[in-house]
């Protein structure tokens, strides 16, 4: 990849994660190794190496080659090799730890690519990889010099660079190339039409950004993208639907291989049978809640179904939904500081609003973490969506995350003490390059977030406890909905009743979780309850060791600064150095 990746190899040094842990000689030595993993990753994806602060690679772009996926193959292969090397030779237990971080990402990383080039014709929403690829350049928190190279990378996604071919004819060119192989099969239907729906909004989001950041002379890069997505858009609907399959189920060895990537180790089975036990026990618990609020509140109905669709009724109006929020937030943090929950750092933390480019990439609440290299006081900040749209491409609107009792438990899961806490701290504290990003995955990541809904909980008002319940619930219902459907169990409009009848979600919250289930991340969802029941596995197991010596507060500050070590890791950081320090 051109000079940029010489960069990449020799400059990746000073790193704020590293920089912030100079007294940690093994920190510096494990960061070496994953240099060899970020250099190869980033090649590949140059638009993910700008979320993570590498500046020098803002102009580069993702190139879809005829034989993109057999380089990347031979270089993963190559760097597993020289990892197993060093490991063999490593003495330092944490270099270990990191080591086999980044083996075992790198090995599934090669049976990835083995699994889905045996099985699957090689599409792309190619809208979607031209609108991160801006979107991450065009952040209000980038800083200014940088926003200039989206208009450079704009110029190449459309082929009006030197050397360069728009994108679309490059996906086009790759999917007609194996789509003579009826053995492939095609990508699901209701993935495609999804695709095509979000298209326009992804090009206008462009624009608005442009526009937003007040840059100059994109209009003809823009027109030309413009023009290229339509034209990409005939061809799919020609040549894609066609070989498009009506049944969204992933194959079994490909699914399994999902749930290994989002850090799921329990087998579809043994999710099921937790996850139903775990979605009864939890409607018990919400019982006694309901009645309580539904006598305070004189409602006709104890039923928790009603009582939460009663409590939905108190709808903030549109600018009033980040003053609550951020209200919300101050009462939370308020609450850890008196309780010694964990240590809070002395900055706020960053709520939004989602852009319709924004909500059609990611339909749901979520974190937008801050980059984790070079980091130059970026943040993480908690993403509200507000619309998303059906099957039809009717609008519909959530009424999930706009009233005051919601705003507890989302606040808790997506900012503090949640995700939040869990990314700035590995920038500010410092955790190697192996645990901040390549043990990245949703199992580490959702986990936590789930868990600290759950540990504060008992500090939540009875409206705040009930959607707190609802949420759990929620996930619950995730981890045995989405094995479920992909094994042909249950159908999409039982999984839709599901999620709007007994979790008591709305219509556009239902469509979401089930097409995420069935195309947009099969195997992630089940990552929520798999990664809060490990959590709450090791603190039981701490409380245990330790007795009336166990602290809270410093359990928690131990996990996150341990960045997002995989469930195994985690317990034996806390059995080998979180324990024995507090036993002392």
């Amino acid at each position: 990849m051109r000079n940029s990746m010489k960069w990449l190899v020799s400059g990746l040094m000073p790193l704020t994660l590293a920089a912030q842990t100079a007294n940690r000689d093994w920190v510096a030595k494990s960061n070496e190794n994953a240099r060899l993993v970020l250099e190869a990753r980033m090649r590949e994806a140059p638009e993910a190496a700008s979320q993570q602060g590498m500046v020098a690679l803002d102009t580069e772009i993702t190139q879809i080659t005829l034989d993109r996926t057999e380089k990347a193959r031979a270089t993963a292969v190559t760097v597993k090799a020289e990892l197993e090397k060093r490991m063999a030779a490593e003495k330092d237990p944490y270099v270990k730890q990191d080591l086999k971080i980044l083996i075992d990402a790198t090995d599934r990383n090669i049976r990835n690519i083995d699994a889905v080039t045996k099985v699957f014709l090689p599409y792309n929403d190619v809208a979607g990889i031209i609108f991160q690829g801006e979107n991450v350049l065009l952040d209000e928190q980038v800083a200014e010099p940088r926003r200039a190279a989206a208009l450079v990378r704009l110029r190449k996604y459309t082929g009006m660079e030197p050397g360069y071919r728009p994108l679309t004819i490059q996906a086009e060119e790759r999917f007609r190339a194996k789509a003579a192989n009826g053995a492939l099969l095609g990508p699901a239907r209701q993935e495609v039409e999804k695709d095509l729906q979000n298209a326009t909004a992804y090009v206008d989001g462009i624009g608005i950004l442009l526009e937003k950041r007040k840059l100059k002379g994109y209009e003809e890069a823009l027109g030309k993208l413009r023009q290229q997505v339509g034209e990409y858009g005939d061809f799919v609907r020609k040549e894609v639907l066609p070989r498009s399959r009506n049944d969204f189920r992933l194959p079994p060895e490909i699914y399994q291989l999902g749930l290994e990537g989002f850090g799921v180790d329990y087998t579809p089975e043994d999710l099921m049978k937790v996850a139903h036990q775990g979605f009864t026990d939890i409607q018990k618990e919400m019982a006694p809640i309901a009645a309580r609020i539904a006598k305070a509140r004189n409602l006709p109905s104890s039923d928790y179904r009603d009582v939460i669709q009663a409590l939905k009724k108190e709808q903030f109006a549109g600018d009033q939904i980040l003053p609550k929020y951020e209200a919300v937030l101050k009462q939370i943090e308020e609450i850890i500081t008196k309780n010694h929950l964990l240590t809070l750092p002395q900055r706020p933390a960053l709520i939004g609003i989602a852009s319709a480019a924004e909500t059609a990439q990611q339909p749901a609440p979520h974190m937008q973490p801050p980059p984790l290299m070079n980091n130059h006081g970026e943040r993480g900040k908690f993403v509200l969506p507000l619309t998303t749209k059906g099957a039809d491409g009717a609008e519909l609107k959530y009424d999930d995350f706009t009233f005051a009792a919601a705003a507890w438990t989302l606040t808790a899961h997506e900012a503090r003490p949640g995700h939040e806490l869990q990314f700035d701290s590995m920038v500010e504290h410092g955790v190697s390059l192996a645990r901040a990003l390549f043990a990245f995955n949703s199992t580490n990541v959702e986990g936590w977030g789930l868990y600290a809904e759950w540990f504060m909980l008992p500090y939540m008002p009875d409206e705040g406890k009930l959607i707190s319940l609802q949420f759990r619930l929620l996930r619950a219902a995730r981890a045995f909905l989405d094995p479920e459907l992909q094994m042909g169990k249950i159908t999409p409009e039982q999984a839709m009743k599901v999620l709007e009848t007994d979790v008591a979600g709305s219509k556009a919250f239902a469509t979401e979780e089930v097409e995420r289930f069935t195309f947009r991340m099969p195997g992630q969802a089940v990552s929520y309850y798999d990664g809060f029941t490990r959590i709450l596995t090791i603190r039981q197991f701490a409380e245990k060791a330790l007795g009336k010596n166990f602290n809270v507060q410093k359990f928690h500050d131990f996990v996150l600064g341990q960045g997002l070590l995989p469930p195994d890791l985690l317990r034996k950081a806390v059995a080998e150095d979180f324990i024995p320090a507090q036993g002392k």
